[in-house]
């Protein structure tokens, strides 16, 4: 399960490279280093997620069909992360081929798909192999092996050379494309194809346990009555979604957290980092190289990405994101504050700043970026699931693309002061839609969800019963 988490490891590795490769080719002094020279850094990383906004129009055009393939299970989910990781062993080979602007370009492009494949399928395998008692702690793996990714990658910059990086970085999603022909099919596509001693077999691998277990004749047939209720439906469509108020709540609902997660100004910390710890240096002891701050940084991202997997199946999903979400809000708010009152000539104290984006980068990781995915996943049956999954995931692309354009006007309009202010209003509507609306989906099944969401009376099972309810 691990593995498949990691999945998405080697797509955190190409954002922290840009400024490097930029750096190297214009030390060439080539015709290369001219029009990069002139290029806006911040281009090259909107082309990768151009190339995920791309997806956005792909939702838009032909969700149906993709939904389809992943609900219909005509193409396996474990086949879709393989192709994503392929994706991205072609982005890395076309920049040890070169570095001219075109190869720049077509690799971040590349790249947008790969990380397409792992936005939006990673999570639907990674609920689909889960037992229910660690759905929670993998779903936040896949943010936390992102942050992992981040951080290897700040740390062999300021050890390695930049070609080595890049041999690394190349090394990783290949070795994972190889480890990962080992992983099955999920129980659920297996079924779906009728294979029922594979799907057995492969929920014997995933839980450690021999074919002899009883407890996997009955989640066999478990997903068995699963299968054949699916067949007296009518097949997934945006029609039936939409028609159903429930299943369209829940929509609203995935679309609504994930977009105040991907609207929150978390990049807009990330991009700011180095000023605020410039801005610190000159009242406090704290200088730091740039690739001392950007370790500093992937630290405390991973730290909090650890503290979710080991916390969210103790607090829930609900009051977890609730949570981090007003943190993260308080922290911007913070910022804000402290860049318009150093405006006006008033001394305040540089550790300040640099403690509110410490908090703002642990809150966002700990809970305000990888509990919408966990929760995305658990509020749609596999019907469903990989249509919302591909379009929300889409959005959120999109959202990332403006986002980044956006900073530059906003910043010259506004004043970074007022960025971080706005940005935290985002944070503190995200909380009090969580608190208001978001259910909680810990230890439930969708119908327990939906009666929730109904306002109806829930029905919970027995705890004494022992019996573990599929939630696939």
């Amino acid at each position: 399960m691990y593995l498949t988490a990691t999945g998405t490891t080697h797509s955190g590795y190409d954002a922290p490279l840009i400024q490097p490769v930029i750096e190297v080719v214009i030390q060439a002094e080539t015709e290369s280093a001219a029009m990069l020279a002139v290029l806006p850094l911040r281009w090259l990383d909107r082309i990768k997620h151009g190339g995920l906004a791309n997806q956005f129009f792909m939702a838009l055009m032909g969700c149906e069909r993709l939904s389809l393939a992943i609900t219909d299970r005509n193409f396996g989910n474990a086949r879709f992360v393989q192709t994503s990781m392929t994706f991205n062993c072609i982005s890395w080979v076309i920049t040890l081929i070169s570095l001219r602007p075109w190869a720049l370009i077509a690799s971040r492009a590349v790249a947008g798909l790969a990380c397409a494949g792992c936005y939006v399928v990673t999570p639907l395998y990674l609920k689909e192999i889960a037992s229910d008692n660690v759905r929670g702690a993998l779903g936040s793996l896949f943010i936390l092996s992102q942050n992992l990714g981040y951080l290897v990658v700040y740390v062999a910059g300021d050890v390695l050379s930049f070609t080595a990086v890049m041999w690394l970085c190349t090394a990783v999603p290949v070795i994972h494309m190889i480890a990962f022909l080992a992983m099955p099919e999920t129980p659920v596509f297996l079924v779906k194809q009728g294979k029922f001693k594979e799907a057995r077999a492969a929920l014997a691998w995933l839980r450690n346990t021999s074919v002899e277990d009883k407890n996997l004749e009955e989640a066999v047939q478990q997903l068995e009555r699963e299968e054949e209720v699916a067949k007296s439906m009518k097949k997934a469509s945006w029609k039936s979604l939409v028609q159903n108020k429930t299943t369209f709540k829940a929509f609203r609902i995935s679309l609504n957290v994930m977009l105040s997660q991907e609207t929150c100004g978390y990049l807009v910390v990330l991009m700011y980092a180095g000023s605020i710890f410039e801005q610190a240096s000159e009242s406090i002891s704290l200088k730091l190289s740039p690739n001392k701050q950007t370790i500093v940084v992937g630290v405390i991202q991973l730290l909090g990405s650890i503290v979710a997997s080991c916390i969210v199946e103790k607090t829930g999903r609900k009051w977890l994101l609730a949570s981090t979400s007003f943190m993260t809000g308080l922290s911007m708010l913070a910022l804000g504050a402290w860049f318009y009152v150093t405006s006006l000539s008033v001394w305040l104290p540089g550790w300040l700043p640099v403690l509110a984006m410490c908090l703002c980068i642990f809150a966002d990781a700990a809970g305000y970026q990888p509990v919408p995915y966990v929760i995305t996943s658990e509020l749609f049956s596999f019907q469903h699931r990989g249509m919302v999954t591909s379009f929300v995931s889409s959005v959120d692309a999109l959202s990332d693309f403006l986002q980044t354009k956006a900073y530059d006007p906003l910043l010259k309009l506004l004043g970074i002061h007022w960025v971080f202010i706005m940005f935290s209003m985002v944070c503190f509507l995200g909380t009090f839609y969580t608190v208001l609306y978001v259910p909680e989906t810990k230890d439930r099944t969708i119908e327990e969800i939906y009666a929730i969401l109904e306002r109806k009376k829930e029905k919970r099972k027995d705890p004494e019963a022992g019996k573990q309810t599929s939630r696939l």
